[in-house]
């Protein structure tokens, strides 16, 4: 939809964006285009959509041929959807939250790819549920903030990178992303917001409660060395001979290691210290 269409079709159904809901809704086509582009949708593809508001994008999604579940926790959108149905029944609506939404119910759709505008203020913890069932899913591209997306992708090294970087890099692989100006939403957010596609793969072999309470533990402190900000956890000696068992310096901060550094950081931490 482009701008006039939206609010044409927010006022024939007496609706207007809400922002307990973060609904922005997009008004470029091409940007609309671009997501379906992106995420790479062929005919017969079953794709997630979370929380579609008026439907552009699942419009075009259906367009390009895939079965779309769309899962919309506002009444008045979740109904609306019907009129984007196909003839072969292509389009399938739930009314729920996806937080709370039984991902059961997915079974007979399974693998399928994820496409989604995210609700900012929930942008974590929908991708928390995502990736804790990752077996559900093949691929995302989603929609997030352009800073939450910079950290998302960000490698050891850079001010960016973080326990974010690191959860979302332990369960997928960044395939590319593209910026998108405030300006393509109605009501316009106050920052630029980013596409990421995010493919799924086997995770490392390290039990990821542990690791990630490890992780988040160490970014607490980011500006502290590993060795400080994990002493409540462990002995500051234990914690340097483990970071010298890596090949990494015993004054290591936590953004200085990799994904990998830290998984063998990991082991060798309770190797140590039993």
């Amino acid at each position: 939809m482009i701008l006039s269409e939206l609010i044409a079709f927010l006022k024939s159904i007496d609706a207007r964006p809400k922002k307990s809901l973060s609904q922005n809704f997009l008004v470029d086509a091409n940007i609309v285009r671009k997501i379906v582009q992106k995420a790479e949708i062929q005919p017969g593809d079953r794709v997630l959509e979370i929380g579609p508001g008026p439907g552009a994008l699942t419009k075009s999604l259906l367009d390009a041929g895939a079965h779309v579940i769309a899962i919309e926790k506002d009444r008045t959108f979740a109904k609306e959807l019907s009129r984007l149905q196909t003839p072969d029944q292509r389009l399938t609506v739930f009314e729920d939250d996806f937080l709370e939404f039984d991902l059961e119910r997915l079974a007979r759709f399974q693998p399928c790819k994820i496409v989604a505008n995210l609700p900012y203020h929930i942008t974590a913890p929908i991708l928390e549920r995502v990736f804790d069932q990752a077996d559900r899913f093949s691929c995302l591209t989603i929609m997030v903030q352009k800073e939450v997306a910079v950290r998302m992708a960000s490698k050891e090294g850079s001010k960016n990178f973080g326990s974010l970087s690191l959860f979302v890099q332990f369960y997928s692989d960044v395939a590319g992303s593209f910026v998108v100006p405030a300006s393509c939403f109605y009501p316009a957010p106050k920052v630029d917001s980013t596409v990421i596609r995010l493919i799924f793969r086997p995770t490392p072999a390290v039990p990821t409660e542990p690791f990630f309470k490890l992780v988040r533990q160490a970014f607490q402190q980011r500006r502290k060395m590993v060795s400080t900000s994990l002493s409540s956890l462990f002995s500051t000696e234990g914690i340097k001979a483990a970071l010298r068992s890596i090949g990494s310096s015993p004054e290591a901060r936590p953004e200085t290691l990799s994904l990998t550094q830290w998984i063998k950081f990991y082991h060798s931490i309770h190797e140590t210290i039993p």
